[in-house]
């Protein structure tokens, strides 16, 4: 299984800490958001990541290099001009191959996350090996979080069914899924597009899964949100 990071976006809020610095780069503990990721997806046998970015990509490149010090295989998936989300996956589609992938934002925190958790959530069979008509089978999964202040509304509700787009109570995408590359292939390399209209379509059409994630998990938008964060943490033992 490859996984890809997302790590194109400027970082607008983050400023001025992301003029110099491409967000991903950004410490908590006194590691990089995304050298968490990919010690995480290592540590759980997924080696082969690959990684987009726009803004200040060359210093993310000259600070992963090939991934060798992590004991993973880096690929780059450059964008001139950021994409966003569903652009840069649909830019990023010759790397990944064409079963499922994990994607997971660059600017989150969750430290604790088991990507092990990710494997086999999309299945094409029923647990007697019955294949699922196409038009039956999930095509994203997607790990929710409970509602952060800064998002109270939600994005979906969790039923035994799946993710729907109405319901009470709603929680909010934590920015790690696994994917299907067929959803997006209706956009055109280069183009820009956002993910969260198709995973709303999904939803309409029954074929969005996911699960509660109860873990660590803090996504930093802001400079006062990283200090405050490494101001209750300590440092990570390298």
């Amino acid at each position: 299984m490859k996984a890809m990071i997302l790590a194109a976006g400027r970082g607008e809020r983050m400023r001025p800490l992301s003029d110099h610095c491409p967000k991903p780069l950004l410490k908590v503990r006194g590691r990089p958001l995304i050298v968490w990721h990919i010690l995480n997806l290592v540590k759980a046998g997924i080696t082969e990541i690959v990684i987009n970015h726009a803004h200040l990509g060359e210093m993310i490149e000259a600070s992963l290099g090939d991934g060798q010090q992590f004991g993973a295989k880096l690929q780059y998936s450059p964008e001139p001009v950021a994409l966003e989300t569903a652009g840069g996956i649909a830019q990023a589609l010759p790397l990944l191959g064409t079963e499922p992938f994990i994607v997971i934002s660059a600017d989150i925190y969750a430290p604790h996350f088991d990507f092990t958790q990710c494997q086999g959530v999309l299945e094409d069979a029923d647990m007697w090996g019955n294949p699922y008509p196409p038009d039956k089978r999930d095509m994203a999964w997607l790990y929710m979080v409970k509602n952060p202040s800064f998002h109270p509304e939600g994005d979906f509700s969790l039923s035994l069914m799946g993710l729907k787009n109405e319901g009470d109570q709603r929680l909010t995408f934590g920015n790690i899924s696994v994917l299907r590359p067929e959803i997006f292939s209706g956009i055109l390399p280069g183009s820009h597009a956002k993910l969260a209209p198709i995973l709303r379509d999904l939803a309409d059409r029954g074929q969005l899964g996911g699960e509660l994630y109860s873990g660590l998990w803090h996504n930093i938008g802001t400079p006062e949100q990283l200090e405050q964060l490494n101001a209750i943490l300590k440092p990570a033992r390298n």
